[in-house]
């Protein structure tokens, strides 16, 4: 099978409604904490990419049993810290960080030595921000210059702690939640603004956690050693996998989309509150409550030329995931110049996805001006590609590939995007989703 595609035509106008995959971020998290729950957890819809895959194989390992059943999973917890590994076990995280850097958490416990290796892409990034938390509550650990393979063991002697996670990483604010399960007394964290997930999933599983925000921060406080039962939980639609939905069909011409049952937690939706704040049409219907979690159906439009942007740094962190695409609207729907700034973390995921959008942009011929993690973007809405163009030596970053998809049948040309296999790590259904709107693809 080609592990490339061709786009060499834009996607014609289309009103339509899609369904998009399953939340990556809460298919992962509600894995792990049914792995500690005592009894057996049902959890529906689970996104069934490599990721969370890789989640479910490692809880295996650890002595987890899990069963599938028509549409949900059964997990069959034992408790905290009741994995039951075998010595010099080796775990594998795959391509994904949440998984790699969560799991560590719930091992600070183990009385055995457990080794933690991902691919190519995972081995490159720095662990060394959870697991410096990590050691404080106890547990012996030793990596690669701070990356993979890292190996840990657990102590009898969990301690609480008090950290200050000021970047604005949802994983790193994860894995002292986490950890902190396993630890008597009080764990204090005072976390940057980022996606809060698992402080949700804590209060509908009544964890004992209480939550101070401000502005910019979150005081966190859980209480641990706090036994939990399993629960039943169906994961909603991801706004990470909407977002590219939303992208193509404002860059396209003549064109309505409705996107069923999607989770628009506050903490995700940074992209739509940039797209706004840009002029464009998007729209949250038939909104609900779901456990803590906001659903709705996301209703969105082509736009015409959109206005410039000095994007508020304080939403990156609930776009993170989706600055890309937004990069890509700023340069080929807005008249002006659009800034962004304090991008340093966009180099820290998968791929070095600041470096990889700033040479994307140029290459279609979007002027952009950098300045160490900051930029400006000149918006050309008259753009009309006819050249040839390909995308490869991206680290086979999933979202590198969607965009770049978005991108060809938006503005012409003729592409050859490669591995298109990085797809099913998060979001395996993609292109059959887009063809189903009417793209050419080959």
């Amino acid at each position: 099978m080609p592990k490339h595609i061709f786009i060499n035509k834009k996607i014609s106008p289309y009103n339509k409604t899609i369904q998009v995959s399953s939340d990556k971020s809460l298919s992962i998290r509600t894995i792990l904490l049914a792995s500690q729950a005592v009894g057996i957890s049902k959890v529906s819809n689970i996104l069934e990419s490599e990721d969370v895959l890789n989640a479910l194989k490692v809880i295996k390992k650890l002595g987890i049993n899990y069963k599938k059943k028509k549409n949900f999973y059964e997990i069959h917890g034992f408790g905290l810290n009741g994995f039951n590994p075998k010595n010099n076990l080796t775990i594998n995280a795959g391509n994904s960080g949440t998984l790699g850097r969560l799991i560590l958490s719930l091992l600070i416990k183990t009385d055995k030595k457990i080794r933690l290796i991902g691919d190519k892409s995972l081995s490159k990034r720095d662990f060394s921000r959870v697991t410096k938390p990590l050691e404080l509550f106890g547990a012996k650990i030793k990596s690669n210059k701070n990356r993979l393979p890292v190996t840990i063991h657990g102590t009898s002697f969990v301690r609480p702690i008090n950290y200050v996670e000021n970047i604005g990483s949802a994983q790193i604010k994860t894995a002292c939640c986490l950890g902190a399960l396993n630890a008597p007394g009080k764990t204090i964290i005072l976390a940057r603004k980022s996606r809060n997930h698992t402080e949700l999933l804590f209060k509908y599983l009544k964890i004992p956690i209480r939550v101070k925000s401000n502005k910019k921060f979150d005081l966190i406080e859980i209480n641990g050693l706090q036994q939990f039962n399993a629960f039943k939980y169906v994961i909603p639609g991801d706004i990470s996998s909407s977002s590219f939905f939303i992208v193509l069909t404002i860059l396209s011409k003549n064109s309505k989309l409705i996107i069923r049952n999607v989770n628009v937690n506050e903490s995700r939706i940074g992209i739509v509150k940039i797209l706004k704040m840009m002029n464009c049409k998007i729209i949250f219907k038939n909104k609900k409550i779901y456990k803590g979690e906001k659903i709705a159906d996301i209703f969105v439009k082509s736009s015409k030329i959109l206005k410039p942007i000095n994007c508020p740094s304080s939403l990156n962190s609930s776009a993170i995931d989706e600055l890309l695409l937004i990069f890509l609207v700023a340069g080929t729907k807005v008249k002006g110049v659009s800034k962004f700034n304090q991008l340093g973390e966009l180099n820290k995921k998968e791929s070095p996805r600041l470096n990889i959008a700033v040479n994307f942009l140029r290459m279609i011929g979007i002027k952009v001006l950098r300045n160490k993690d900051n930029i400006k973007i000149y918006g050309n809405p008259k753009i009309d590609l006819n050249g040839n163009y390909q995308i490869k030596n991206f680290l086979k970053d999933h979202r590198i590939f969607m965009m770049s998809c978005v991108a060809a049948l938006t503005l012409g040309g003729n592409w050859k995007i490669n591995d298109k296999d990085s797809i099913n790590t998060s979001f395996p259904k993609f292109l059959n989703i887009l063809k189903n709107l009417g793209a050419k693809i080959n």
